[in-house]
């Protein structure tokens, strides 16, 4: 098949070449030229794991082309799939500004007479595919056009996208028309997955549902790492307990310092949002907000009740910036958010991360913060050490070596890394997320 990709973000790009690789003629589409530039050399203008490797493949066996040229990319695809961002607004609701952009401009460039499903992976709410159509019809003027709208919401995982598009446990594809879901279907059938064909209202939730329901999951083991550092059980016990229990299962039970990231905040915003308009209050979905916020403001507690809240004199080496281990993303992450709050009260601030390094100074500059490639660069002379994200390269630091470089033996682990009756034998204070110590 002839595809076109719309936006060389984390969906964008990884769909591209998946759908490239799995052998259709596929041009992926950036308004920026220099993301597009990098791609074109095989630099990846985000981090994830085989990408690079794979675009090089699939750009060498010529099935795959990057480009700013809008009239070409539309006019190529027979499957286009608009991949752009959909941030939160102020009000909380998903900003589609750049799906509509997207829309129109597929309208102004597409042929008259030659059949074209739309198809958005951009996770949008209820009702959005209307509205596209709208706005591919307004882009194309009195043209007259032979086109479908459909919904096909990515679960990929950043960090494993590659792995999870050739794995996935389901395919989703909405849309009213038979036409356009055998062609979807078509594209996925060689998966050994189910394919889920279903409308548009119907797809389009499915997505925010999956997102909130595990926001939810890790909000849920968050809270209940709150009662077992008021009673004296372990929440990774716990955890181990409940998730044995095959009707929970044990994936997003770990206890720490909240969920970030591009999806889970904004798609649990952006569903309450949804409720709101249709004159339903999800209570529920309120409580899991409230919850993930004042889990940030539990771990700081510690650092407060520890050092006071000036913390001018103060010197704090962090693992993790990116919102999760394998990947450079630092959107709405919570180690960032908490690095803001530890400058914020005076602290002076050593970071280091496996691949957000460079995002991570974008974001924060270098006021009161100092950044390393080395690991051993965050435990010299410091006043303790924060684990923010779970990457495996912090669980295998010979801390008992490292610990000797710091000026105080502390850890405030924010993602129950280590174990903390190793910490205490190798005479580290050790703090944890509704651990047992």
């Amino acid at each position: 098949m002839k595809i076109t990709i719309i936006g060389t973000g984390y969906v964008g790009l990884v769909s591209g070449a998946v759908f490239a690789d799995w052998g259709h003629d596929v041009v992926c589409l950036d308004v920026d030229q220099e993301k597009i530039d990098m791609i074109k050399k095989g630099v990846m203008p985000i981090y994830e794991e085989g990408l690079e490797e794979l675009v090089k493949k699939v750009i060498d066996e010529g099935r795959f082309k990057a480009t700013t040229d809008y009239k070409m990319a539309v006019e190529h695809g027979e499957l286009i799939f608009i991949c752009v961002g959909t941030p939160s607004n102020q009000a909380g609701a998903a900003n589609l500004n750049y799906v509509f952009n997207a829309s129109k401009s597929i309208g102004k460039f597409m042929k008259s007479g030659e059949y074209t499903v739309v198809i958005t992976k951009s996770t949008v709410p209820v009702g959005t595919h209307q509205k596209v159509k709208k706005n591919i019809l307004e882009g194309a003027g009195k043209k007259k056009v032979d086109f479908d709208v459909a919904s096909n919401p990515e679960f990929l995982r950043e960090g494993t996208s590659i792995y999870d598009a050739n794995n996935t446990d389901r395919v989703v594809v909405g849309s009213d028309s038979d036409k356009a879901l055998n062609m979807l279907e078509s594209l996925y059938k060689h998966l050994n997955a189910p394919i889920v064909k279903t409308d548009l209202a119907s797809a389009e939730l499915i997505k925010y549902s999956a997102n909130a329901f595990l926001a939810t999951k890790i909000s849920f083991i968050n809270e209940i790492s709150q009662i077992c550092e008021r009673t004296g059980a372990d929440v990774v016990n716990v955890a181990k307990g409940m998730g044995l229990d095959s009707r929970i299962g044990p994936k997003f039970l770990n206890a720490g310092i909240g969920y970030g990231g591009s999806c889970f905040p904004k798609d649990v915003e952006a569903l309450y949002r949804t409720s709101s308009e249709n004159f339903y209050d999800f209570r529920l979905l309120r409580g899991v907000m409230d919850a993930n916020e004042r889990q940030k403001e539990y771990f700081l507690e510690k650092v407060w009740n520890k050092y006071g809240k000036n913390l001018s004199n103060i010197k704090f080496g962090i693992l993790g910036s990116a919102f999760k281990n394998g990947t450079d993303d630092t959107r709405k992450s919570v180690a960032v958010s908490i690095i803001k709050s530890l400058r914020g009260a005076g602290a002076n601030l050593l970071i280091t991360d496996p691949a957000a390094l460079s995002n991570t100074k974008n974001e924060l500059g270098d006021k009161h913060i100092n950044y390393s490639k080395k690991i051993e660069g965050v435990f010299k002379d410091v006043d303790a050490v924060f684990i923010l994200t779970e990457w495996p390269e912090f669980d295998s630091i010979d801390y008992e070596k490292f610990g000797k470089i710091m000026k105080k033996k502390v850890i405030f682990d924010g993602r129950n890394l280590l174990d903390p009756e190793t910490m205490t034998k190798l005479g580290f204070e050790y703090f944890g997320v509704g651990r047992k110590v």
